[in-house]
């Protein structure tokens, strides 16, 4: 059981660290100012969020390793995200659309989650969730407007989610770890919130002149099958780990 939540925490810790690393590369890159700082605070929500659930991980493994040597000390095959967070950034439009698909499935599991028979855990999505529905309006609303906007930024928008909504569907896979942690109340199992999510994902669109790929495939990543990843997160981490890994122990 020990093993099970450990796993899960670091899925749910992981997600939020590697999307608010890259989500943080648009700092000082954004189109506009006003996005530039929206992103940048984003960013900040999700790395406040990976804190708590890798904080909790470290005390559950019982090794004595804290959220940062989580987060800095770990390799790639270590990890535990979905793919869709680590892909590249992209144009804009292909940010905000994956954006948009996590922020709307971040904020119905931290919703169920806030029923958890763990308590740490329903305490931390109770403090996550009012970050996570701020994210999605403001994802939301991007997305509607970049895809009823102009003809290219439609175009731009369609191209993102055609690449992008394969990824997206990993987050519904199920293995015996969610299952588990399912049955014993913990969190929802993902299969659950997949009906809600693609009707609220296909209503959005409509709303943004967009249309839902018709992909019958889920990505599968390090969490969910085998630990494999993009060759994209050994990327992320040269960049995110190289700091502690030159000068290990240095703390500011």
């Amino acid at each position: 059981m020990a093993d099970a939540l450990f796993e899960t925490l670091l899925r749910l810790g992981d997600n939020t660290l590697i999307l608010g690393h890259r989500v943080s590369e648009w700092c000082g890159h954004a189109p506009v100012l006003e996005e530039d700082i929206a992103l940048a605070n984003t960013a900040l929500d999700l790395l406040g969020q990976t804190s708590l659930w890798l904080e909790y991980a470290g005390e559950i493994e019982g090794a004595g390793r804290s959220a940062d040597d989580l987060a800095f000390l770990r390799d790639a095959w270590d990890f535990h995200n979905v793919l869709l967070v680590e892909l590249p950034n992209g144009d804009f439009g292909q940010t905000v659309m994956r954006q948009y698909l996590f922020d709307q499935f971040n904020l119905m599991n931290l919703r169920a989650l806030t029923g958890s028979t763990d308590n740490r855990i329903a305490e931390i999505a109770e403090k996550a969730v009012k970050e996570a529905a701020y994210h999605v309006d403001r994802s939301r609303g991007t997305v509607v407007g970049l895809g009823d906007g102009t003809a290219e930024s439609h175009e731009r928008m369609q191209a993102a989610l055609n690449i992008l909504w394969p990824y997206a569907l990993e987050l519904f896979i199920t293995d015996d770890t969610d299952a588990d942690m399912a049955k014993a109340g913990v969190i929802p199992d993902p299969k659950t919130l997949e009906a809600d999510y693609r009707a609220t994902i296909e209503a959005t669109l409509a709303e943004a002149t967009l249309t839902l790929p018709d992909a019958h495939f889920g990505h599968r990543g390090s969490g969910k099958d085998g630990r494999m990843h993009t060759e994209h997160l050994g990327h992320i981490l040269t960049q995110m780990q190289w700091l502690q890994r030159a000068y290990p122990g240095q703390a500011w």
